[in-house]
């Protein structure tokens, strides 16, 4: 038995910080869609809940059921790496605090029963306590730990802003910027095919993640994302991340790219 949670980040941040998905709530003064709510409290309590939640699972399942089962029971996180935008002092604190709001917001209950050092001042009280129950009960309730990840983000250092306006979107003082691989309808199906960005990618991220099962990470395995190109939640079909292209004006015919050849080639070796 699995028990994924990789969506918590993505339910938190889209649904009580900026409204996008459901319940569709965040703060009015960010002028978003939104039916109510509070940016800069709800996300954390929502959180701070899954978490509890996630660790109850587990305990029942270790207590009532995996001695018979045999089964293991774990919880797969999501988060961005961050790169500092330059080497200034600020900008590399802000990489670092921004995987504290993304990863350890989660990692760190789930490892050292508290969340990350660096929330606490920025968030102050608006950050729930675990009690010395709940801490012991979040603490280690994994049998594995999974990670869903997709690029680097560039961290720059950016002040809070002034006055009551509190937000989780701003609470890490970070300001974040990204890179995904547009759906450019003007490429012909031979440049769109193309994709050695991507192999690169791929090879040198595979060749480190070698390196640490060397170094003696224990990883039991690794899913490329993704197959094929989908329907990315909010950026619909705007944004392509598969190795196979869907031709969406044919049929949804699939074409390899030329990833697809560089993996079934390297899977052969």
């Amino acid at each position: 038995m699995r028990n994924f949670a990789s969506r918590s980040l993505v339910i938190g941040n889209g649904g009580y910080v900026t409204g996008q998905l459901a319940p569709g709530r965040c703060s009015a003064w960010q002028n978003l869609n939104c039916t109510g709510g509070n940016s800069g409290t709800e996300p954390y309590l929502v959180t701070h809940h899954q978490l509890l939640a996630h660790a109850v699972a587990v305990k029942v399942y270790k207590q009532k059921y995996q001695a018979a089962q045999k089964g293991v029971i774990g919880i797969t996180l999501v988060s961005h790496w961050m790169v500092p935008y330059s080497n200034a002092n600020d900008n590399q604190n802000a990489a670092q605090r921004a995987l504290d709001f993304m990863l350890g917001w989660f990692l760190d209950p789930l490892t050292n029963g508290d969340y990350p050092h660096s929330m606490r001042p920025l968030v102050k009280d608006r950050l729930p306590k675990f009690t010395k129950e709940q801490s012991m009960l979040v603490k280690g309730s994994f049998d594995f730990i999974g990670l869903n990840y997709y690029t680097a983000y560039y961290a720059a250092y950016a002040p809070q802003p002034n006055g009551l306006k509190a937000s989780y979107a701003t609470d890490s003082s970070a300001n974040l910027t990204g890179v995904d691989e547009f759906n450019n309808a003007t490429l012909s199906l031979e440049e769109a095919l193309a994709d050695n960005q991507r192999i690169e990618y791929y090879h040198s991220h595979l060749w480190y993640l070698l390196r640490a099962i060397k170094d003696g990470v224990n990883v039991k395995g690794y899913f490329a994302w993704s197959l094929l190109d989908n329907f990315e939640w909010s950026s619909g079909y705007t944004v392509r991340f598969g190795i196979n292209y869907v031709d969406y004006k044919d049929g949804l015919k699939r074409h390899p790219k030329h990833s697809a050849h560089w993996f079934k080639n390297f899977l052969k070796k």
